[in-house]
């Protein structure tokens, strides 16, 4: 394990201020499609014009401020401007159903929301089912609300501290109503120092950021990362398997962070790029792609490789600390494939349910301990208490085993574990065989109840476009790979899998989806 470079006594406030002074001349943030460029200094100014306009709204360090945008230059600035004034950045996942949104919006106690025109309309109902006054503010996502220039100002706190709250962000709600995860400015800052650390980032990168900033990967991998390490960052409004290699190029990108369902799409158009890739000088400068979120099958990743020429390093990370916990090292050092990697800047180990540590090749449940975890959960001390063992390491909830070489490999969530016939089954294998499949671009595994087995194994999987394969088709291919016993005995077409923000399969919510009439 690498040792993280983090001042653990510092705020975000204190590391803007600081990236300013070094380099304000210096691009922090392009946006793509205003053509915005902001550099370390215009990030201190607008951050310090953002911050002292909510304090003249009547705002106190340690109150929350929710938004509902989609990415550009306005909404990033707004949330790292929300840290910078010691207030409490409350990102709402726009992909959550109106009952969740609603639900987070009671729940998180904001009293302001910037929010588009678009989900203005969109989430109408969820706003107007909240019982506390709530001032909202329409905001242009590139050039920030119209209003905002006239708005009092106030003084700006100066009482911050490291362990105090940053951002406030609801995991998916698999199961269940969402938990408010508490993340503190030492925590997100590691997040940025851990993802910097691992991929040695420097001041020379700039990154790509297609994933949204209500989700924990774009606000620490891509936002967090470039503030650690004096790089830059460039923020189309969303992602686009068209434009995605046209950004790279245009803005000398040298990595950049997806899921393996963009790394599919880019995949499905490769032949129509213009690129020639492996010997295209606008994009020689790429040093690599880095893939989070969800399991990056082997053979997607080697694809990917061949294909585009580029290193895909696979990662892992939660919510609850802050993105990364794992990730590959950088070539030329060993990368396994279907492994996500050894621990940068925290550490983890793999315990019994007692929290005791296993041996090497033995499967439990991944530990994390370090400066980016999770103080609790908002309003919800049953859940903060369970989240722990003894010593501060915190409960991913994820199975898995480490090697002797320190790479770890994951088996599963613990909750979506398959016990068939008394024998363990864990859904990735089940997935990674069929993304062995041409025609699969997306699949998961899960159990279902059996009278004879107690649970049985079914599939849901997604086909590519312009390709075909039947359900016997896929079952015969599991079997030849996993053996009969594994393979499916049902496979279920969908024309989409349900996906949290960042594309992330919702596995556990499949029973439910196919037992929902038609």
């Amino acid at each position: 394990m690498s040792e993280a470079r983090l001042d653990e006594h510092a705020t975000v406030r204190e590391r803007i201020d600081a990236r300013a002074a070094a380099q304000g001349d210096a691009p922090f943030l392009f946006g793509p499609e205003a053509d915005i460029t902001l550099t370390y200094g215009d990030l201190r100014e607008r951050s310090r014009s953002i911050a002292t306009g909510l304090a003249g709204m009547g705002l106190a360090p340690g109150d929350k401020v929710a938004f509902l945008l989609e990415n550009g230059p306005w909404t990033a600035s707004l949330l790292l401007a929300t840290l910078y004034g010691g207030f409490v950045a409350v990102p709402l996942n726009a992909t959550a159903g109106v009952p969740q949104v609603a639900y987070v919006i009671e729940h998180c106690d904001a009293s302001v929301l910037f929010i588009s025109a678009k989900y203005r309309e969109q989430f109408a109902a969820a706003l107007r089912a909240c019982t506390r006054p709530l001032t909202l503010i329409e905001t242009d996502i590139d050039r920030g609300p119209a209003a905002w220039s006239s708005a009092a100002s106030g003084a700006l706190g100066t009482a911050l501290a490291a362990q105090d709250d940053a951002l406030l962000l609801y995991t998916s709600g698999t199961t269940g109503l969402p938990k408010g995860a508490r993340l503190s400015h030492r925590a997100v800052l590691a997040g940025g120092e851990n993802t910097a650390l691992a991929h040695q980032l420097t001041a020379a990168d700039r990154g790509l950021c297609v994933l949204p900033l209500y989700h924990i990967n774009g606000q620490i991998v891509t936002l967090m990362g470039p503030l650690a390490c004096g790089g830059a960052v460039v923020m189309p409004h969303r992602f686009s398997a068209t434009d995605f290699w046209s950004l790279v190029a245009r803005y000398r990108c040298t990595w950049f962070s997806v899921v393996p369902t963009i790394i599919k799409y880019l995949l499905d158009r490769a032949e129509a790029e213009g690129w020639a890739f492996g010997s295209a000088p606008e994009l020689a400068q790429l040093r690599f792609g880095r893939c989070a979120s969800a399991p990056l099958p082997a053979s997607v990743q080697q694809e990917f490789e061949a294909v585009f020429k580029v290193p895909m390093i696979e990662t892992m990370g939660l919510t609850e600390t802050c993105a990364p916990i794992l990730s590959n090292p950088m070539p030329p050092a060993k990368r396994v494939a279907g492994s996500p990697g050894m621990a940068f800047g925290n550490e983890v180990r793999v315990a019994d349910d007692a929290g005791r540590p296993l041996a090497p090749g033995t499967v439990g449940e991944l530990l994390v301990r370090g400066n980016n975890v999770l103080t609790g959960y908002y309003k919800n001390e049953a859940a903060s208490a369970g989240a722990f063992h003894d010593g501060g390491w915190f409960r991913t909830g994820d199975l898995g085993y480490c090697d002797e070489a320190g790479y770890f490999f994951i088996t599963g969530r613990s909750k979506e574990l398959i016990i068939k016939g008394g024998e363990n089954i864990a859904p990735r294998e089940i997935d990674d065989a069929l993304y062995l499949h041409q025609a699969v671009l997306e699949a998961a595994a899960v159990g279902v109840a059996h009278a004879g087995y107690g649970q049985d194994v079914i599939a849901c999987v997604r086909l590519r476009d312009g390709f075909a394969a039947t359900e016997e088709e896929l079952i015969a291919h599991c079997a030849e790979w996993l053996g009969a016993f594994k393979a499916p005995s049902r496979i279920h077409f969908m024309a989409a899998l349900p996906k949290g923000p960042s594309g992330k399969i919702q596995r556990l919510k499949l029973p439910e989806l196919l037992a929902s009439p038609a």
